[in-house]
Parts: structure tokens; C-alpha cells; sequence
């Protein structure tokens, strides 16, 4: 099949499942609706669905009140049973894959299960989608004429009582279509190399010589392999390699601290950057339109979304509310019940509505990483815009950073302290200062009443991380690559002084 209609024919079968994603917009509360009695039904038989008799469920109210909401550590002795062999305990399929999943650099690893029925409905269909949305937006897209290139976690598959697991990434290039394998490059034997920094320089080996034109990853990480390909290719920008980019795929992180990076390296107004938010737990929502950063919330992908208002989340007032009764611009801690068998599971994310009609989301931050030692109420969202604002004003660019606490004591206020990696460091560093505190006050009016006049709050303290001081951090935790992430945010300050044990002190 000649190329060119190759591309016509993938474009008009991804296009057909637009019809689908309609009839979910028009009806997301039935759809919703529908698909929690048939997670339930469908589970009724297992271990979990006879202790909370599934079989005389018949409405949400009956659900929520009679399933709890579940931690991983909850759910824990439950997949372990699976692990070990022991089938339809929350799930009435056989599950053999678990994506190791752990979000920070000490965190215990987790076992996230993964049926067949989330590969195909949920992970590989919100793959279809996102490729079906954008071409559905872009008509004169020429996607397919070349490969996208992927940059997936570093782990590869490991066996256990005759279950597997590892990184979410090396699941789905173990299962992966024919389709997908086709068109994507580096190979499946280089996108599962263990070893990071081997595994980088074999994949600009092999890209290079692609006609790449889209890539996928998360930002970060995307952001090292295409400054080493540049460097490599002696190359000023990506058109240089790839004359035909036109699409970056990206999710996992925030963009926004690293928007002004990847213009310099994409130097062309009508490229487009596309986000998704998805995780070793499902496939979620998609951005749908072009310049956007909303994100289209997919339910018909066997996930049943519940919400937590996090201004009474773990307190005694604690309530949970469904899709229909969800408000804009609130933070919801988010819990799903899945195709996979997770029951009302608080996955750790925090998100917001921006639009209702339809259902569109902003991620905002974890449960866990946020900052309320004071009664701030800081989110990974306000630092994010803050940090992107400061490096425009200031003309810097960042690597990572992790803020945490400074306890009061005695009498001394309390304020919060920063680690900033700079790839270019500000040429005035108060003003950078001044503009990041500035801003997280016209974002966040709870950090603002606490920085009046230093009412509870010194102003925050920025400490100058040196070259590759968060890529150490995390190599000397084995997380390099992939789906690991620099907790941006902590109650503790755990992160912040291992990161300052490592540091060559700097002073401003």
C-alpha cells in the first residue's frame, strides 16, 4: 500500500471514532451511569463484589455508601493475592500485568493491576483518540507519511508467579499493535533498555536518521533527549533533523515551566503541542482542540470518576461527588473505579473543571504534593504559572525545582524554601524572587493573606541547585527516565534536604 494512502486510510478509521466521543458528550452522566452498573455487574463473583454483595447494587447512592474509598495501601493485600496467582479477586478477568509504579524517589514501589480490558478500552483507546482528535482538528495533517518517536520509561519486564510487571510503558510496547509498532520509532528492543543514559544515546542513533514527525513523552525528559540530539547533530533547532515535525504529544508533568525551551528548539508558530493526562491507573483526558490547555475528560474508556472537594478532604466533613455534581474551578481530589478492579481508589492527582459542557479538566497537582503548613494551600498548578512567569520576566530557564516548608520556630515566621536548577540562571536574581512570590500571590489568594505585610509568612528563600543536581538525586535512586518525577511540592522537608546534602552550597 503506497504510503500516501496509508495515511489517508488511518486517518479516515481514527476519524469514524469521533461519532463515538459524541454520544458521550452529549450524555457523560448516563454514559457514567451506565458503565458503573456495568463494572459492578460484571464483577459481582469476585472476592471483592461477594464481601459488598455487587449482586444487589443498583444505583450510585447504593455504591458509595457500601464501598469505601481505597488507598493503594488498602488495596494492597488484595493485589498481592493476584500477584501470587490468585485470580477474580477484584477483577472477573485473569489479570497478568502490574505496572510498577512509585511517584517519588523513596516512595515503595506499587503494583498497579492492568487487565486486558484496560489495554484495549482504556490505554490503546485513548492512544486512538488522542491520534483521532488531533487529526480531526488539523485536516492537512501528514502524520502517518512518517514515525513518532517515543520516549518511554526504562524498565523492562519482569516475571513473577506467572504474572509480569514493570513500567506502564514497557506493558503497552510488550502488547503494542502491529499499527502502533509500525509507525513509531525507536524499536521495541531499544525502548525497553534498562539503562538510561545507554538507552538515550542509542535512541538519537536510530531517530536521526527517521522521518520523525511527531514525538511523545514527558517533558522533562523529552526536554534532555532533544537537547542531546541537537548536540549530537550539531543542529540548531528540531526542523534542522526532522523537517517534517509538526505534533509534540506530551503529559506526566506540567508544560508550562518548560514551554519557552521547547520554543527556542521548535522555532516554528504553527507547531502543535497536544497534552494527555494518563497514568499506570487509566487512561483520563485528552486535550481536544488546538492552542488549548483544557483537557477533554474521556468516559467510555471503563473508568467511573468520582471527586473529592479538597477543601474538606481528609477531614471529618469529607464528601465525595459524581461527575453531574461537579463545579467549576474547584481542586478535586480524583478517585476512580476502573476496568482493572481498583474500587473507589484515590489515585493521588488533584484536578479542576474548566468547562462542564463538556467535561474539561486542568490537572492541578497531587494530593500529597501541596503546601498547607500555614493554611497556603499552595498547588503544583500556582508554582508551575509562578516559576514560567519568573523565567519570561527574567529571561531564565529552569531544569527542576521542589519547594518545602520552613517550620516556625519561636518566635520566626514560617516561609517556604525553593531548589531551583537553572539551565540559565537568572542576570538578577531579586527580581526573579520578587516575581515569583509576586505572582504566586495573584494566583493563590491564600498565599497572599499569608504573605500581607509577612503576616504568617517571610518571603520565600530560593537556593541555587548546582549543574545536574536533581538528575543525580534521582540516578542515585534508580529513577532516571521515564515516568519519574521531582516532587514539586511537600508538607516535609525531606526532599529538599537530601537535595541540600548533595548541594555545593551557593550563595545568592
Amino acid at each position: 500500500m503506497p504510503i500516501q494512502l496509508l495515511n489517508s486510510f488511518a486517518s479516515w478509521v481514527l476519524k469514524q471514532r469521533i461519532h463515538q466521543i459524541e454520544l458521550f458528550l452529549k450524555y457523560p452522566n448516563e454514559v457514567q451511569e451506565e458503565l458503573l452498573m456495568n463494572l459492578i455487574q460484571s464483577s459481582k463473583n469476585t472476592v471483592l463484589g461477594k464481601e459488598y454483595d455487587y449482586a444487589t447494587i443498583n444505583s450510585y447512592a447504593t455504591f458509595a455508601d457500601r464501598v469505601p474509598i481505597s488507598t493503594y495501601e488498602e488495596l494492597q493485600p488484595l493485589i498481592e493475592r493476584t500477584r501470587k496467582g490468585e485470580q477474580n479477586v477484584f477483577w472477573e478477568t485473569p489479570i497478568k500485568w502490574f505496572a510498577k509504579s512509585s511517584g517519588t524517589t523513596n516512595a515503595k514501589s506499587k503494583f498497579i493491576p492492568v487487565s486486558n480490558e484496560a489495554l484495549e478500552d482504556c490505554h490503546y483507546k485513548g492512544s486512538k483518540d488522542l491520534l483521532c482528535l488531533y487529526l480531526n482538528n488539523n485536516e492537512d495533517s501528514q502524520l502517518f507519511l512518517g514515525k513518532s518517536l517515543r520516549l518511554g520509561g526504562s524498565a523492562q519486564i519482569y516475571e513473577d508467579n506467572n504474572t509480569f510487571f514493570g513500567d506502564l510503558s514497557a506493558i503497552l510496547i510488550e502488547n503494542m499493535p502491529i499499527w502502533a509498532e509500525f509507525s513509531s520509532t525507536p524499536n521495541n528492543k531499544i525502548s525497553l533498555m534498562s539503562e538510561w543514559e545507554a538507552k538515550i544515546a542509542a535512541i538519537i542513533n536510530e531517530t536521526k536518521k527517521e522521518n520523525v514527525t511527531s514525538f511523545a513523552g514527558v517533558p522533562s525528559w523529552m526536554l534532555v533527549l532533544m537537547n542531546k540530539m541537537l548536540e549530537d547533530t550539531g543542529k540548531e533547532n528540531l526542523f534542522e533533523i526532522w523537517p517534517n515535525l509538526e505534533v509534540y504529544f506530551h503529559g506526566g508533568v506540567s508544560f508550562e515551566p518548560y514551554r519557552e525551551q521547547y520554543k527556542k528548539i521548535l522555532p516554528q508558530r504553527d507547531f502543535k503541542y497536544y497534552e494527555i493526562y494518563n497514568a499506570s491507573e487509566g487512561f483520563f483526558a485528552i486535550q481536544d482542540l488546538n492552542n488549548s490547555s483544557d483537557l477533554l475528560l474521556m468516559l467510555d474508556y471503563g473508568i467511573f470518576y468520582e471527586f473529592i472537594p479538597m477543601d474538606t478532604f481528609g477531614t471529618i466533613n469529607q464528601k465525595t461527588i459524581r461527575l453531574a455534581d461537579v463545579e467549576l474551578f474547584k481542586n478535586y481530589a480524583l478517585v476512580i473505579t476502573t476496568n482493572s478492579g481498583l474500587w473507589r481508589y484515590l489515585i493521588g492527582d488533584t484536578v479542576r473543571f474548566t468547562s462542564l459542557s463538556p467535561y474539561r479538566i486542568r490537572v492541578t497537582g497531587r494530593t500529597k504534593h501541596h503546601i498547607n503548613v500555614f493554611g497556603e494551600e499552595l498547588m503544583v498548578e500556582n508554582t508551575d504559572q509562578a516559576i514560567a512567569k519568573a523565567c519570561r520576566v527574567t529571561r531564565s530557564e529552569i531544569v527542576d525545582y521542589t519547594v518545602a516548608p520552613i517550620f516556625m520556630i519561636d518566635r520566626e515566621k514560617g516561609s517556604h524554601e525553593w531548589m531551583i536548577e537553572f539551565k540559565k540562571k537568572p542576570t538578577d536574581m531579586a527580581l526573579f524572587q520578587k516575581v515569583l512570590d509576586d505572582t504566586l500571590q495573584s494566583v493563590n489568594s491564600d498565599y497572599e493573606a499569608k504573605r500581607h505585610n509577612n503576616m504568617t509568612l517571610n518571603p520565600l528563600v530560593i537556593n541555587i541547585a548546582r549543574e545536574n543536581l536533581f538528575y543525580e538525586w534521582l540516578k542515585n535512586g534508580n529513577k532516571l527516565g521515564g515516568q519519574h518525577k521531582i516532587p514539586r511540592l511537600s508538607n516535609q522537608r525531606d526532599y529538599l534536604e537530601q537535595l541540600k546534602n548533595m548541594q555545593v552550597k551557593i550563595t545568592l
